[in-house]
């Protein structure tokens, strides 16, 4: 019997990865990532990524294998994190899928399309907006647009704000890819799963986010963003558009740790929007997570 995948979702700083990492442990499980910038190599402080320790402990797969300079899709994320969890099963253990990027983890269920729209002059046309407008006329454009797919992006990100446009855009002419296959998702290989959504209480969200803003400057997160640069392209993350501004003597060092803890709260936010409307979601709260995470485990196949 192949085991079902426990997915656990939530907001940033909601204590996911721990709870997890435990649950790993108790249940002879390996954990796939689910997070759009804890992919990236080099960045473990400003993403928050699982510490070389706790790697140690239980196996972590799609985390700090990309360099900052490369772009990842949902689609590429699908076909890894389902190789991934192929290996895991072929191993005799069980898989933990854990992050909160709301789009990866609906693509990897099948609970989103990924879109084969494409149009070359769509495409240049959309690159001579972006090139001519200010990026605020493009984000605006794709919330009008596709709502759903503008709360999934980081209003920072130019790259993702145009290709979610031009999917937006030629769906509704109708453009489609000739070399679209069939999809491959956990949903459409009929493998069972959960998807769980950790919830946590605003205030002590909060104090979550200004604890580890604060650790994230005790630990070096200037020094990384430094290293990383502003052109890369995992520099669009919270955290390190802040951190170059202070380099450059744009904010004060208390100005920074203000932008840090507010821009984080912001992007928590959208994450909760996001997670309202997803499908088939379990919510968790945080005080019974624990026994709820064993429990809801324990009714997938090859759990217990």
């Amino acid at each position: 019997m192949t085991p079902g995948v426990l997915i656990l979702t939530g907001q940033t700083a909601s204590g996911k990865s721990a709870l997890a990492l435990e649950l790993a442990e108790r249940c002879d499980a390996e954990i796939v990532g689910a997070d759009s910038r804890q992919i990236y190599r080099g960045m473990p402080i400003g993403t928050a990524a699982p510490s070389d320790e706790n790697r140690a402990r239980v196996p972590h797969y799609l985390v700090g294998f990309l360099d900052p300079s490369e772009r990842y899709s949902a689609a590429r994320f699908v076909a890894d994190a389902l190789a991934a969890i192929d290996d895991i099963h072929a191993r005799g253990k069980r898989a933990i899928v854990v992050g909160g990027t709301g789009f990866y983890v609906r693509a990897l269920t099948g609970d989103v399309a990924l879109s084969p729209a494409y149009d070359a002059g769509l495409r240049e046309r959309l690159a001579h907006e972006a090139r001519t407008h200010p990026f605020d006329v493009l984000a605006e454009w794709l919330r009008a647009l596709a709502p759903q797919r503008a709360a999934a992006i980081e209003p920072n990100d130019p790259y993702r704000v145009a290709r979610a446009l031009e999917i937006a855009l030629a769906e509704r002419a109708g453009t489609r890819r000739d070399d679209a296959g069939a999809p491959d998702n956990l949903r459409a290989r009929g493998m069972a799963f959960r998807k769980l959504y950790l919830e946590i209480a605003p205030e002590e969200l909060d104090r979550r986010i200004a604890a580890r803003v604060d650790a994230m400057l005790a630990n070096g997160l200037l020094e990384e963003a430094e290293r990383v640069g502003g052109a890369a392209v995992a520099a669009d993350a919270v955290g390190y558009r802040e951190a170059l501004a202070y380099l450059a003597g744009w904010s004060t060092y208390d100005e920074l740790r203000a932008h840090l803890i507010r821009n984080t709260r912001r992007y928590a936010k959208r994450q909760a929007t996001w997670f309202r409307t997803e499908p088939g979601l379990v919510r968790v709260p945080a005080a019974d997570a624990r026994a709820a995470l064993a429990a809801e485990a324990g009714a997938l196949p090859g759990w217990t």
